[in-house]
Order: C-alpha cells, then structure tokens, then sequence
C-alpha cells in the first residue's frame, strides 16, 4: 500500500491541527459541522431565487448572506473564547 501509506504520510499532520489549539477551541473545531450548517444556510436562501441572471447577482446575494452571518456571530454569544 505505497499509495495510501504517501497519502496518509502528505495529509495526517493537517488532520491532527486542531491539537495546536488551546483545549476549550478543540471540541468545537474537531469537526466540520459548523461549515455544513453555514453551506446549508447558503444553498436554502439562494435556493429561493432559483436562477441568477448572472454569477455577479449569486456572488452578491452569498456575500450578503455570508455578512449577515458574521455581523450574528459576532454580536452573539462567542463561539470561540478568547
């Protein structure tokens, strides 16, 4: 398995990254489940539109929606603790 051992040899270091976080940061970004929820939120409100007259006009609306989720997280309670 020279494939998968030069893989794993090129890839598990990055795997293993969260460790260099401080350990109340660790639980929270083990996984990727705060990207997918963000993913969904994008597809669900982009969705409502159906077509786009141009790649400009969903760039627009997903960084408006990518704004307004960050102006949330930021206002709200803190995700990560500094």
């Amino acid at each position: 398995m020279p494939k998968l051992a030069a893989w794993m040899e090129e890839n598990l270091p990055e795997g293993f990254e969260h460790f260099a976080f401080p350990e109340e940061h660790q639980r929270r970004i083990w996984s990727s489940n705060v990207l997918e929820r963000l993913n969904k939120e994008v597809r669900r409100r982009t969705k409502i539109v159906g077509v786009f007259p141009s790649a400009e006009s969903y760039e627009r609306l997903v960084s408006a929606i990518l704004m307004e989720i960050s102006d949330e997280w930021q206002t709200s309670v803190r995700y990560l603790a500094v």
